[in-house]
């Protein structure tokens, strides 16, 4: 059962306190794989496959039970020895690298059996994922989708905004928001809240406006304000073990504001808990959804012991 969302009201800090106060789901003592959830992330290409195995370890550490990857069918072979805990399904290419036509017919028949599914990470050819986009969407019913790096595209201001069944979570940064929504990424950063909060309603989406400080805003209204973490997440496949995780905790029943506001403290914290180990500077993104278990569990054990 999805816990319900704090009161809404002026920018709620994401710290310590809101978090336990507002618990993730957890499963039955004997629940088995499908109770903790499933997932589908269609990610990657044949230039980028890190990014699915990256967005795929961050799900599985965020708890998911079950997990589903569909990839450029040219390094499927390769991701599938990388991630042993998945079914791994290779999806047609364009010349430039991108999903082809059709590719939606290798997935379509998962979509009844997935809880949460994530699109976009390391995905090229921005057209063919845009297009692809918008048929997963008319296939989608309940299930939490979220879009990040070149599906985010679909909501563009060239793009013909599709009507999210339920709201969506996208995860852009300051200058992926900015090109969405026809602004400078200076205008964007002058004014993230408002910004991020007007894109939420506009989309019918949560919308995770990445940065020193980020900004999550609900189409409902509610905004909160996550500021921690540190220099060393600014790094290559950092955003995609975020989406990863936040896909997670969504497949676990997680509603879209609490699979994101949770993801985005977890991924910085993670990163405060390398760097107090190895430095500020030089962990790699592989590292970080490693330490989210025992996040996680540290969360819960203080939450129990205020009861």
């Amino acid at each position: 059962m999805t816990v319900g969302a704090p009161p809404q009201r002026d920018a709620i800090e994401v710290d310590d306190e809101c978090l336990r106060g507002w618990r993730l789901p957890q499963p039955d003592a004997e629940g088995d794989k499908e109770e903790r959830g499933r997932v589908l992330i269609i990610a990657g290409a044949r230039e980028m496959p890190g990014a699915v195995i990256l967005a795929a370890n961050g799900a599985l550490h965020a708890g998911a039970g079950k997990l589903t990857v569909a990839t450029a069918a040219s390094v499927a072979k390769l991701v599938a020895v990388m991630l042993p805990e998945a079914r791994v399904i290779g999806l047609p290419e364009t010349a430039a690298g991108g999903v082809a036509e059709g590719a939606i017919e290798c997935v379509r028949e998962l979509f009844s059996r997935v809880d949460a599914v994530l699109i976009g990470p390391g995905m090229q050819d921005e057209t063919a994922v845009c297009e692809f986009c918008r048929q997963v969407i008319a296939n989608l019913s309940l299930q939490v989708l979220v879009l990040d790096a070149a599906a985010l595209g679909v909501v563009g201001q060239n793009s013909q905004a599709p009507m999210f069944p339920s709201p969506a979570i996208l995860t852009p940064h300051a200058g992926e928001l900015a090109h969405l929504i026809g602004r400078s990424k200076d205008q964007v950063a002058a004014q993230p809240a408002k910004l991020a909060a007007g894109a939420s309603r506009q989309w019918n989406a949560v919308v995770t406006l990445k940065g020193a400080t980020t900004f999550i805003a609900s189409p409902a209204g509610s905004l909160w304000r996550h500021k921690g973490g540190n220099v060393g997440l600014a790094i290559s496949g950092s955003g995609d073990v975020l989406a990863g995780i936040v896909a997670g905790l969504a497949s676990r029943g997680a509603s879209a504001e609490q699979a994101t506001v949770w993801g985005v403290a977890l991924h910085a914290l993670a990163g405060e808990r390398l760097a107090s180990r190895t430095g500020p500077l030089g962990y790699l993104a592989r590292d970080l959804s490693a330490e989210v278990p025992a996040l996680m569990h540290s969360f819960a054990q203080s939450s129990n012991a205020l009861e």
